[in-house]
């Protein structure tokens, strides 16, 4: 039995999307990660990416115009991130 003063940490787990120059950049299309407590949105999760360094400093840099949705709809930095959700990253997109 747990005493009632320990906390059970519990991590969320959540899918990230890398999409166009970002997925040739960091080598990879998708992955699993599990959330620190600290990082509740997106732009915790994209300074948790960019703490990685090399590429990921690079690629994901705020200086870097990169685009995020959470579970497919557009999300800007303060957009919550929660367990189960997918966040996807990409590049801005010009049509003509």
């Amino acid at each position: 039995m747990t005493s009632p003063s320990r906390k059970r940490i519990i991590n969320h787990m959540i899918t990230v999307l890398y999409f166009a120059r970002l997925r040739e950049a960091l080598g990879t299309s998708s992955e699993s990660i599990a959330l620190p407590a600290t990082v509740r949105d997106v732009e915790g999760l994209r300074t948790l990416l960019v703490a990685r360094g090399g590429e990921w400093e690079d690629e994901l840099a705020p200086s870097r115009p990169v685009r995020a949705a959470v579970n497919q709809a557009m999300a800007l930095g303060d957009t919550q991130v929660a367990d189960g959700d997918e966040v996807a990253f990409f590049p801005p997109v010009t049509g003509g």
